[in-house]
Parts: structure tokens; sequence; C-alpha cells
């Protein structure tokens, strides 16, 4: 009995697997052309995990602006999705902006996806100096 995988799923198959190994470039590349081909609206809001996956890959190959716009298109999409929330904050946490990314954040905690380390927090403020 043989067993046939579209040219699709292969070549999603071997973008997860440089994901999977760390090259977040290749995987980048790959993904976004595999997210193209399904660019038609009607499509998008079924390839949310392809397109989470593409987002991970921007950001681990420091395409941060690039991860932002494809989290915001999901996040618009899917507003209750805390793990979305916390992947746009951490993104904008890398940017430097970090009171953009606060919403996200709090967010994703509320939404119970993320738990604020104390690194993370808010600043705190400095200590008292009480002579």
């Amino acid at each position: 009995m043989t067993t046939t995988t579209s040219p699709f799923a292969l070549r999603l198959a071997w973008a997860r697997s440089l994901f999977d190994r760390g090259d977040h470039i290749a995987a980048a590349g790959a993904l976004a052309d595999l997210v193209a081909e399904t660019g038609d609206a009607d499509v998008l809001h079924d390839t949310t995990e392809l397109r989470v996956l593409l987002a991970r890959a921007y950001f681990g190959s420091a395409q941060l602006g690039r991860a932002e716009a494809v989290l915001r298109e999901l996040v618009e999409e899917r507003p209750a999705d805390g793990y979305l929330h916390l992947l746009l904050g951490r993104t904008l946490q890398r940017q430097q902006r970090h009171d953009d990314a606060r919403r996200h954040l709090a967010l994703a905690e509320v939404l119970g996806d993320y738990e604020r380390p104390s690194a993370y927090g808010e600043p705190t403020a400095p200590a008292s100096t009480s002579h």
C-alpha cells in the first residue's frame, strides 16, 4: 500500500524541519512561500498554525518587523488567543517597544497563556533612601 503526500505537505515538513534545527532564516523563507500560496483570504483563516510558525521563524531570525506584521494580523483574527498576544508582546519587547508590549503581555496573562516573570514586570520604583 502506497501513501501519497502532496508537494505542499512535503514542503511544509521541510520548513518545519528547518525550524526545528534552528535554521530560522531558511524556515522563514520556506514558510513565507507556503503562506503566499495560500494567499486567498478565505484560506488564511485555515492557516493559523502555519502563520504562527512563520511569525516564530521571523522572530527567531530577528526579522522583527515581519514577525510583528504577521502577529498583528493573527491577533486581529483571534483576539482571545493569549499565545498570540504573548508572541506579539515578546516581539515588541525585542524591538525595545516596551510600552507597546505591555498591553499584549497583560492580555496574554489575563487569557492564561503567560505569567509575567518579575524581571519583565513593571519598572520598579527606586529604593527609598531614608537616612
